[in-house]
């Protein structure tokens, strides 16, 4: 996973969750993106892009999150909570409200652990999330 050499004027944890949400979104896209891409090099950009839906969408991001629960530590635990339970501006077009809440939990998560630089445990929980999103 490529990390990006930033500085930031916050710690991560001082972001607000939708913030969090926002940056973890697009990590774990571009790695589902690069693991598709990896797994199918010989598909089609439209069928690439099916295959990615299905595992960042809200539902499969909720499924992921669900299993992952009980192997988050203490404050990761926290990040998610806040994540989840922050009050978007926005409705969700494809999920209900509750699974939609969950996915902005665990981008929440995703985006703490990127800001954080914690590599190695960002691409674990990506990883175990791509790997039981369609369960």
């Amino acid at each position: 996973m490529m990390m990006f050499d930033l500085s930031f004027s916050k710690k991560p944890e001082q972001y607000s969750p939708l913030v969090l949400a926002y940056i973890g979104d697009c990590v774990y896209e571009i790695y589902v993106r690069t693991r598709v891409v990896s797994e199918n090099p010989n598909l089609p950009a439209h069928m690439l892009h099916r295959r990615t839906i299905e595992y960042v969408k809200a539902h499969s991001q909720s499924v992921s999150m669900h299993m992952l629960l009980d192997k988050l530590t203490e404050k990761e635990t926290a990040i998610y909570k806040r994540g989840r339970n922050a009050k978007s501006a926005t409705m969700p077009k494809n999920a209900n409200l509750i699974e939609y809440r969950q996915a902005t939990g665990f981008e929440a998560l995703l985006g703490f652990l990127y800001l954080k630089g914690d590599e190695s445990r960002l691409e674990e929980l990506m990883r175990f999330a791509y790997e039981n999103a369609l369960n």
